[in-house]
């Protein structure tokens, strides 16, 4: 039985719940499971999720082979990290490196608490809102637009583009895009790349001091990056990066909600936010799962897996494997038991996670500064979520504070 006949398509909370039990019982019986259809083959357990992601050689982040070849999308592979195996991957991230610093995402922090001040500001007086609406994400969007050089005031191109990523990287139950996805998001990357291309070439005749200059000036030994390597990740930035940074800032909200205990003690102890967030992180990672390709055979979980099989890393599983973390399942403020998968592993680390994790303590601090009292809204229709397989977060998270 496949993973879409066992667990019905989410649409409510009930459902995250019931994908965590049905990754808790294959953790146990089939770590490393073969799916019913053809060359899909599952993984559970966070020693083998983590193996996987360590040996690039053997199991490749190049899913090109089994993704459908549309002209209009290929841009976007070219300057796609996470895609990406050596030496094409070390090229582009030593070059993008360069641009996207440490110490660029840390001096945005007086930008980001005075855009998020700007947000709260706008709901204060209130006594219930959508904070997903409102803040969580709206926030990265303007904090990507603005680090890239592009107009905010292009908000609502970039919300149409993001739910078209979405969907076009399976929309929930299949783990890589159909041809009917890919086709379907050919409209949309023809709009992206035309209006990230002309804010390349404005560079290219008059640098700013924005991302996109230093990605167009940014060289090494192995040259520079080209048109399409550009936009290719600006565009994967803008997209999946505000994607996952609403995600962690939500779920990091929902995770204090569920537990008070917890959140009396990071309002006390305000040290204690890098922990909350980092614990939201572990429990509901943006992204429930990654994909890989074995290139060659291999064993797995006691699993001769053949070359040419793609595998579906669930990082959520691994998160929560009880061999690796002790009660997995609980909110712990002082965990202490190394790296969590939320933001990947090894050569493939997630190089947004500085910003996430920026933006998520900033916000929340602001949120425990303006509201004594700040709670999830019971009711049907006061938290819906994203489809839990895709992407792990809040699409509407209703909060409600005295006033």
């Amino acid at each position: 039985m496949t993973t879409e006949q066992q667990y019905p398509t989410p649409e409510t909370q009930d459902d995250f719940p019931s994908l965590l039990a049905w990754l808790s019982k294959n953790r146990q019986e089939s770590p490393v499971m073969p799916d019913a259809f053809p060359g899909l083959w599952h993984v559970f357990r966070y020693a083998d999720v983590s193996r996987v992601l360590s040996d690039t050689a053997t199991y490749s982040s190049d899913m090109s082979a089994v993704i459908p070849v549309q002209p209009d999308t290929a841009w976007m592979a070219k300057g796609n990290v996470v895609g990406m195996d050596p030496p094409k991957h070390r090229r582009l991230r030593s070059l993008v490196s360069k641009a996207f610093t440490p110490r660029l995402v840390a001096g945005l922090e007086p930008r980001i608490t005075e855009l998020a001040t700007e947000l709260i500001d706008a709901v204060t007086g209130r006594d219930r809102f959508d904070l997903v609406e409102a803040v969580t994400h709206p926030l990265p969007v303007f904090v990507i637009a603005e680090l890239l050089g592009i107009p905010v005031t292009d908000r609502p191109l970039f919300e149409k583009w993001a739910l078209a990523f979405i969907a076009a990287n399976g929309g929930g139950e299949s783990a890589l895009p159909t041809e009917e996805h890919v086709l379907a998001f050919t409209q949309t990357a023809r709009e992206m790349r035309a209006y990230m291309l002309e804010h390349v070439e404005q560079r290219r005749t008059a640098p700013r001091d924005d991302l996109i200059s230093q990605l167009v000036t940014a060289r090494t030994e192995d040259g520079q990056l080209d048109d399409d390597e550009i936009i290719g990740f600006a565009g994967t930035l803008l997209m999946a990066g505000h994607i996952t940074t609403t995600a962690v800032l939500g779920s990091t909200v929902l995770c204090l909600d569920e537990n008070p205990g917890a959140l009396a003690a990071v309002r006390r102890d305000r040290s204690l936010v890098p922990a909350a967030v980092e614990e939201a992180v572990r429990l509901r990672p943006a992204f429930s799962r990654l994909v890989r390709m074995t290139t060659r055979e291999s064993e797995l979980g006691g699993e001769k897996i053949p070359a040419g099989q793609v595998l579906t890393l669930w990082t959520v599983s691994a998160n929560r494997d009880p061999e690796r973390f002790d009660a997995p399942d609980s909110f712990d403020l002082h965990r202490d038991q190394g790296r969590h998968l939320g933001f990947g592993q090894g050569l493939h680390f997630c190089m947004g996670a500085p910003l996430a994790r920026l933006e998520a303590r900033i916000v929340l601090n602001l949120l425990l500064d303006r509201f004594p009292e700040l709670t999830v809204a019971g009711g049907a229709d006061a938290v819906a979520y994203h489809h839990p397989k895709n992407v792990v977060g809040p699409r509407r998270l209703t909060v409600e504070v005295p006033v």
